[in-house]
């Protein structure tokens, strides 16, 4: 390969090199003091009593769901918040985080020490006993965290959403006490070591879902009864001409002879 070839080819390398690196460091450069500072209220949750409270709120039709957390901790100096899939771990990207010591003294996140790196978000925490919170995304029908820390967990779901009927909605794990409250479905467990899984729907879409299969239904049923009418009547069609047929065998003239 030519000198002027090669320099070509090693300078485009380096280019994409440094593309691919600096991509690498947006996607996983950490979290800004704005976002871990960000507005967040969490009164409600710290007063239940549970090791860890979450509410979890509809993000409408486009949005994104969030939901709201709050750990209370026991010989904790770090957390490591991530989401788990088939095929990998992610960091959990966390706003409005706020940690509590136990005389009630408050910090906001830019305070903490926080890393993220390409599997987990990494929370070191000024007291091993304390209260931390912080805000995060989740999916608009379903919602599912590993279990960060064991303990008794209190869920709230949106308002107006269920997880009773069994072809829309789902629990895990099991063992827990179900209430509705000011329309709002609660889950709370008194001990959880591995993670929750949750499916739930909106009830106004039951009657419509069902609205929909009757329909499904009523139209099949149509189009069986009319398959099942057209085949009858070809079926006699070729009856007749088969006997047609069969007359003229027999040595009979035919009926247009007749």
């Amino acid at each position: 390969m030519p000198s002027g070839s090669r320099r070509l080819v090693l300078a485009t390398a380096a280019v994409l090199c440094l593309l691919a690196l600096s991509g690498c460091s947006g996607l996983f450069g950490g979290i800004s003091d704005e976002q871990l500072d960000r507005e967040g209220s969490y009164d409600d949750l710290r007063e239940r009593n549970a090791t860890v409270a979450i509410d979890v709120e509809d993000g409408g039709l486009l949005d994104e769901g969030s939901f709201r957390a709050v750990y209370t901790l026991n010989g904790t100096d770090e957390l490591e918040l991530y989401t788990s899939s088939f095929f990998s771990t992610q960091p959990l990207d966390v706003s409005a985080v706020r940690f509590w010591y136990e005389n009630g003294t408050m910090v906001t996140g830019s305070e903490l020490d926080v890393e993220q790196d390409r599997s987990s978000t990494d929370i070191s925490l000024p007291a091993s006993n304390g209260t931390l919170a912080f805000t995060a995304n989740t999916d608009g029908s379903s919602f599912s965290l590993p279990a960060y820390v064991e303990g008794s967990y209190d869920v709230t779901l949106p308002e107006d959403h269920r997880t009773s009927m069994y072809l829309f909605g789902s629990v895990s794990p099991s063992g827990y006490d179900r209430t509705v409250e000011d329309d709002r479905e609660r889950l709370v467990w008194d001990e959880v070591d591995g993670s929750i899984s949750i499916s739930y729907y909106q009830e106004r879409d039951v009657p419509i879902f069902v609205g929909i299969v009757l329909v499904v239904l009523s139209a099949g049923a149509v189009a069986l009864t009319y398959t099942y009418l057209k085949l009858r009547r070809l079926q006699r069609t070729r009856e007749a001409i088969d006997g047609s047929l069969d007359a003229t065998d027999d040595g009979g003239s035919p009926p247009w002879r007749r």
